[in-house]
């Protein structure tokens, strides 16, 4: 039988400031942007003590100041938490070579042919983590993607749930629809409005329903996917399918010129990234968001591959200049995709 185990780190970026600053321990920590509440920026992390006052990821750090203002604000830093992240994948790498790092605080492993239990294969990998970076996790297993990850959120923080086949209808099915990967607060809003609310009450949906209401792939996702069906392998290497950058302002900008300079110095560092990546790109594609949310995003694609800085950088501002500036600015970025590998070929 496959044994799919899901891990993740619990309020990772938090927990991380929380053990090298132990007098943070206990206290609501909020961390996002540069550690700013009174300025833009959103939060990525908070501790869990945070989260009791309605703090969660995404939301506005001026919002999560108003929630809760003695929380501690500390800006991101992500050169500490690679390298933590690094400590933890080494420990993962003990027990099997059958990862996929789904982020930098969660992985995927295939432990079905570790001939220990699921929970002895899991306490020992919390038990080690623990040792190594004196900070907890939580972990789900089950035969597939799917039913770990949603396994592994159901009992936050240092938690282990394990799920087999014939738990699904007492333990999945009366979980809110929108635990199921890829179900978002859109589509969550949509499934309410035709009276589902639970993964269970989904799968009395007949297939052809789905697929007349969500199209032909994502209507079979979600008939599969209520049911616990999900064949989804391993991902153990992966290609980027795109490069990008965007900035947001702490100040909406209406001089173009001002805007004209930002978008060149962003390109410079995609182009820096992909050519230092290997790559080089197709289709560039430059978003505006004006101080009203209003968001565009126009894109041209080249007649070929290119890590050109000159091709990008006039692709991106063929795109600028198709766009009418009539308001101030709040967010500019660009993204290069349809990448694809330069293969070097030696000689003799």
């Amino acid at each position: 039988m496959r044994r799919i185990l899901h891990i993740d780190m619990d309020a990772f970026f938090a927990s991380v400031e929380q053990k090298r600053r132990p007098k943070l321990l206990g206290k609501p920590v909020v961390i996002g942007g540069d550690g700013d509440p009174t300025k833009r920026g959103v939060v990525s992390t908070a501790s869990y003590e945070a989260r009791k006052f309605g703090i969660h990821s995404a939301m506005p750090l001026r919002t999560a100041h108003k929630l809760c203002p003695y929380a501690v604000f500390l800006p991101v830093d992500y050169e500490e938490y690679s390298r933590v992240s690094e400590r933890v994948m080494k420990v993962l790498g003990e027990f099997t070579s059958t990862i996929e790092h789904a982020g930098i605080d969660e992985a995927f492993l295939d432990i079905s042919q570790i001939s220990k239990p699921s929970d002895e294969i899991a306490k020992e990998i919390k038990k080690r983590i623990k040792q190594e970076t004196g900070l907890t996790c939580s972990i789900g297993i089950a035969p597939n993607k799917l039913l770990a990850k949603i396994s592994s959120d159901m009992q936050k923080p240092d938690g282990l749930t394990i799920i087999t086949k014939e738990d699904i209808e007492r333990r999945i099915w009366p979980l809110p629809v929108r635990k199921l990967r890829g179900v978002g607060p859109k589509n969550s809003a949509y499934l309410q409005s035709m009276g589902i609310n639970t993964i269970g009450e989904l799968t009395s949906v007949p297939l052809d329903k789905l697929i007349e209401r969500f199209g032909k792939s994502y209507g079979q996702y979600l008939y599969a996917a209520s049911r616990g069906i999900d064949e989804s392998p391993i991902i153990t290497h992966w290609e980027p399918k795109s490069a990008g950058r965007e900035i947001t302002f702490q100040k909406d900008i209406d001089n173009r010129q001002i805007l004209r300079k930002i978008l060149a110095e962003v390109t410079s560092e995609v182009v820096s990234d992909i050519r230092q990546r290997g790559y080089k790109g197709k289709t560039v594609t430059l978003k505006v968001r004006f101080s009203d949310f209003e968001t565009h995003a126009l894109a041209k694609t080249l007649y070929e591959h290119t890590d050109s800085l000159k091709e990008i950088r006039r692709a991106a501002f063929d795109c600028f200049n198709r766009l009418k500036f009539k308001k101030k600015v709040r967010l500019i970025g660009i993204r290069v995709s349809r990448l694809e590998k330069v293969i070097h070929f030696e000689a003799g």
